[in-house]
């Protein structure tokens, strides 16, 4: 695979983690750390859905990686 499809993968693989810790733990969370993990996460779908197919790996990384680190800590998720 090329190094920005690895990327890609990376990124969507924190996506699914983050989705799967909401979705899948019914555990409270401050409301605070919710509006932020979405923020982030919006941002980068925004970047992403750019209409003239423009976007940023980078940003996706850092908006993506945020919203991880956030929900996360610096817990590893492994599968």
């Amino acid at each position: 695979m090329k190094s920005n499809e690895l990327r890609l993968r990376k990124i969507q693989r924190m996506a699914h983690e983050i989705m799967d810790e909401v979705n899948l733990r019914n555990e409270e969370r401050p409301s605070d750390l919710l509006n932020s993990v979405i923020d982030n996460l919006s941002r980068a779908v925004g970047d992403l859905t750019d209409p003239s197919g423009n976007y940023s790996i980078e940003y996706l990384e850092e908006k993506v990686g945020n919203a991880h680190t956030q929900m996360f800590g610096n817990r590893v998720k492994t599968y």
